[in-house]
Order: structure tokens, then C-alpha cells, then sequence
């Protein structure tokens, strides 16, 4: 079709559902072959096994759940009891320099 000298021509054809559901390129099998990959690390971090999952799915959910809270609670743990051996060093320090700084008559 040719309007003032320009050549339109037709959009291409909807695919239909079905074709669109059953095209997948290749990048797209690569990204659900790594998003399977990291969900599979994410699940082994809290000891979850693929057949437990399979045959108790709530109970393998419940089992990560409570492992999750437990790496937390330990990494909590963990942080203020080093929280507490740095703050042995560091607010002594911060102590003296702040008299330092305020006897010299300087401010933060």
C-alpha cells in the first residue's frame, strides 16, 4: 500500500497463545537453568533435602524456617559478642579523643 510516495506494509500476525507459550529462546532456558541453580544453593544453606521437600513439603518449609532463625540467632550472637570485644578497645579511644579534641577548643 503506498500513501504520498510511502510504503506502508502490515504488522506480522499474532501469535497465538500457544505459540507463545511453547517459544522459548535460548537465553531463557540459560536464565531458569541459574535461577534453579541459586534456589537450589538457597535450600541446601538450610540443610532442606529435595525428597523431603517432595514427599513433606510443609514440614521441609517449617524445617527451613527454623533453621533460618537459628543463623540468624546465632549470627546475632555472634555480632554482639564481637560488638562487645571491639567496644573494649574503641570507646576508651573515642573517650580520650573527644576530651582531646574539646580541651584544644576544636568541635565535631
Amino acid at each position: 500500500m503506498t500513501t504520498n510516495g510511502e510504503t506502508r506494509t502490515e504488522p506480522p500476525a499474532k501469535k497465538s497463545f500457544l505459540a507463545r507459550l511453547i517459544s522459548i529462546t535460548p537465553g531463557q532456558l540459560l536464565a531458569v537453568f541459574f535461577l534453579c541453580v541459586l534456589a537450589g544453593l538457597i535450600l541446601a544453606v538450610f540443610n532442606v533435602d529435595p525428597a523431603t521437600l517432595w514427599v513433606d513439603f510443609f514440614g521441609a518449609v517449617g524445617e527451613a524456617w527454623q533453621r533460618f532463625f537459628e543463623i540468624i540467632a546465632d549470627s546475632l550472637g555472634w555480632a554482639v559478642q564481637y560488638f562487645f570485644l571491639g567496644a573494649v578497645l574503641v570507646i576508651p579511644i573515642w573517650i580520650v579523643w573527644r576530651i582531646i579534641r574539646a580541651a584544644s577548643g576544636r568541635s565535631d
